[in-house]
């Protein structure tokens, strides 16, 4: 089974407005919901391609309730933890002329909450995946990633890291299956500007040294890289289309990598498969469906 952990799921409301101008009323022109979170973007383009898994996190009040009612149509199973104080968050992102967020704050999580996510985690099992990507709220120890790893360790658990720097470098020391930063958070990891895939790779071996097993780096306009376990280098280029929405991009490449991964366990395959994902979800107007992706899978081709 995969697991994937949303710690601040959220409901986004996407609106687009004409030209949006300040102090004024302002009506819009389209308007639609999704359900938010970098864990449940991954859960929902694994079902798109068919495969199983389960969102776990935390949700609070009538907007959690959503949230849980809209994973389910959705396509996958969820479990997550209901706390007492406040909301899960209504994100707002305002399409205009320049694109503009409010995102809320979501729901104070306590120790007692945070305890019953370790309780969950202790049904994982050998062979099992666990997702965990997007940033910690305040109200949860920065550390949460750490524990969550030094919990599982030796269980023989496939763990998925997609984190911004700290979170990222501060787990390697349990060595995750996968981790995904794109080529400008790695060149910050290291406090360098990254120039080239040969740059690209060989700093991709560092984090390699300092615990990950396998490594995968999107560059945008110049597809993907991946350095794989045994040393190997994949190179993958990049999907044709025109883009339209960034947001779950990332998510679906690692959705789609670990899609790929497990029907064969062939990284060629699973490279190709998660930035055929990845663009599917960048070119459309929510997370990429499978004949999307597929589509691009077949157009795609390692350089």
């Amino acid at each position: 089974m995969i697991y994937t952990v949303t710690f601040n799921p959220a409901l986004d409301y996407v609106v687009k407005v004409e030209h949006f101008t300040l102090g004024e009323v302002n009506r819009t022109a389209e308007e639609h919901i999704f359900y938010g979170g970098k864990g449940i973007n991954v859960s929902a383009v694994l079902a798109n391609l068919g495969h199983e898994s389960r969102a776990l996190g935390f949700v609070a009040g009538f907007t959690g309730e959503e949230i849980e009612r809209g994973v389910r149509s959705l396509g996958f199973e969820s479990d997550f933890i209901h706390v007492a104080r406040g909301m899960s968050r209504i994100n707002v992102k305002l399409k205009s002329d320049q694109e503009s967020e409010i995102n809320g704050m979501g729901p104070e999580i306590t120790s007692q909450d945070v305890d019953k996510l370790f309780e969950k985690l202790e049904d994982l099992k050998q062979g099992d995946v666990l997702v965990l990507s997007g940033s910690i709220p305040s109200s949860i120890d920065r550390g949460i990633y750490e524990r969550i790893l030094s919990s599982l360790e030796d269980r023989g658990i496939l763990a998925v890291v997609d984190a911004e720097k700290e979170l990222l470098l501060n787990v390697l020391k349990y060595h995750p299956f996968l981790i995904k930063p794109n080529n400008h958070e790695l060149g910050d990891m290291f406090g360098i500007i990254l120039k080239s895939q040969e740059e690209i790779a060989e700093y991709a071996r560092k984090l390699q040294h300092m615990g990950a097993g396998n490594v995968l780096v999107s560059m945008a306009g110049d597809g993907a890289l991946l350095v794989t376990e045994d040393g190997r280098v994949h190179r993958m280029g990049v999907a044709e289309g025109t883009v339209k929405n960034s947001v779950g991009a990332g998510d679906s490449m690692v959705a789609g990598f670990l899609a790929g991964y497990l029907e064969n366990g062939d990284y060629g395959h699973a490279l190709r498969l998660g930035t055929a994902a990845g663009g599917a979800t960048a070119f459309s107007d929510g997370l990429g469906t499978k004949d999307r992706i597929m589509e691009l899978y077949e157009a795609l081709g390692e350089v």
